[in-house]
């Protein structure tokens, strides 16, 4: 017997100010990690796509940066407006806050947010919350701020509460064919992927400062059958940051390359030989040819 159930397929833009947990989020959806995460704020720095296919569903999720209130050089504007952007042409919006914390970081995504696309509240960490009956009032006061959808708590990390988001995003997807193969994940490529998981591992594996004054190359990427050779250039904005970064005896800089290529063979599912190197160029950040050359829109 022929299966005559329709058909949905939409794009879900995940915004909210940053580390609220937008990129677990992502990742805990389609089940497989594409977006770097961080206990850091800002790690996400550009749009990623995220695709979930299910027998009579697919979700496209466009995982965003946090929108950015401070520290406004042209890295931070340009993040700025790839979360604007990412929010037209899309069938669902995710406005994801923390639960029990709402400040005027959020009430300015919230004033982006488009009055003609559905806008689903989802509620991330709920299950940090000592107090369950904590949420309710903490929802009830939110929701006089804007219409939203549907309101959703869950805990990404736990995957608690996932599916019930999926089908409340689902009722506003559209009919319509897949818009991408049923066994994609992403539309980034290799050479993307590996990027953001070395700049996940410097995040994880640096002090405080480090991180934002640091951006990564992929200068070389062969493959070779089922093996990867990647050499990459770790770009940093002083001397002091090269120094940082490397460690005594280059030590912290074997750790950042051996965990991120682990992560890499997990991923790509073969062998990779990667060689990792620092770089100064001062004021990469502020510099629009040299975020360009780096991707960011």
């Amino acid at each position: 017997m022929t299966d005559t159930t329709p058909f949905h397929s939409g794009f879900i833009a995940i915004v909210g100010r940053p580390n609220v947990g937008k990129s677990t989020l992502l990742n805990h959806l389609i089940g497989q990690k594409i977006s770097i995460t961080s206990r850091k704020a800002q790690t996400t720095r550009h749009r990623i796509t995220g695709i979930l296919t299910e027998e009579h569903s697919q979700f496209v999720f466009v995982d965003t940066p946090g929108f950015q209130t401070q520290h406004m050089n042209a890295l931070n504007r340009g993040m700025n407006r790839v979360v604007s952007n990412s929010m037209r042409d899309v069938n669902v919006v995710l406005f994801v806050l923390e639960a029990r914390h709402y400040d005027e970081r959020d009430q300015l995504v919230l004033k982006m947010l488009p009055k003609d696309v559905p806008v689903i509240l989802v509620i991330n960490k709920v299950d940090v919350m000592a107090d369950k009956s904590e949420l309710l009032p903490f929802i009830e006061g939110i929701a006089t701020e804007f219409h939203f959808a549907a309101i959703v708590p869950v805990s990404a990390k736990l995957d608690k509460q996932l599916d019930t988001l999926l089908e409340a995003i689902r009722q506003y997807l559209p009919l319509g064919d897949p818009i991408y193969a049923a066994d994609e994940i992403t539309d980034r490529n290799e050479r993307f992927l590996a990027a953001e998981l070395l700049r996940e591992k410097i995040f994880r594996f640096t002090g405080e400062e480090l991180p934002y004054s640091v951006s990564v190359l992929i200068e070389q990427f062969k493959l070779e059958g089922k093996l990867r050779r990647i050499n990459a250039a770790i770009l940093v904005d002083k001397e002091a940051h090269k120094a940082m970064l490397i460690g005594k005896g280059g030590a912290k800089l074997k750790e950042i390359a051996t965990q991120a290529r682990l992560d890499m063979e997990k991923l790509f599912d073969g062998k990779v030989f990667l060689e990792v190197f620092v770089k100064v160029r001062s004021g990469w950040a502020d510099d629009e040819r040299v975020l360009k050359s780096l991707g960011y829109e």
